[in-house]
């Protein structure tokens, strides 16, 4: 009975060098630390840094280029400390309407 079992094993498999390295493979693709499935997700982690980092370096350059307008033109200077701080000048009166 075991010897008819043993019998229908194929060849390669009966090898102990093909054995050691099915296991090995195996073990690498499925078990390991570094497998395929955990490599996919840090490919796919490192792809939406990577997005990140682009998307951020566009608001550094695009900020930048608002700075350099603030700091270049008076006008464009008072106009944003108006609307963003609600500063005015002494001889102004200033009305706020909200929207509620």
């Amino acid at each position: 009975m075991i010897k008819r079992a043993y019998n229908k094993i194929p060849a390669y498999l009966k090898n102990r060098y093909s054995l050691v390295i099915l296991f090995f493979l195996v073990w690498m693709l499925f078990f390991d630390q570094n497998d395929i499935i955990t490599q996919i997700k840090l490919k796919q982690r490192l792809n939406k840094i990577e997005k990140q980092k682009e998307y951020y370096n566009d608001e550094i350059s695009r900020t930048q280029s608002e700075l350099d307008n603030l700091l270049n033109d008076e006008d464009k200077l008072e106009k944003f400390a108006r609307e963003k701080y609600l500063m005015k000048r002494n001889n102004e009166d200033l009305f706020i309407i909200s929207e509620e």
